[in-house]
């Protein structure tokens, strides 16, 4: 099923290579956020809740 998601890089992809993608599409319709990372695409994926999601986002503005 992931291979058919639209994928969003972050907007800080221009760190040296260290990014992820999420599918905002698929968060919208079923509250499950996929976050992977961007240089391994058909690797695993991490499923965030939206609190954990938004966790992530915070830990990593703060880093």
């Amino acid at each position: 099923m992931t291979e058919s998601l639209r994928w969003i890089k972050s907007s800080y992809s221009e760190n040296g290579g260290q990014c992820i993608e999420w599918a905002p599409e698929h968060a919208s319709a079923t509250g499950e956020f996929l976050v992977r990372d961007s240089k391994v695409p058909n690797g695993p994926h991490l499923a965030l809740s939206r609190q954990g999601f938004a966790g992530l986002v915070e830990f990593a503005k703060s880093h």
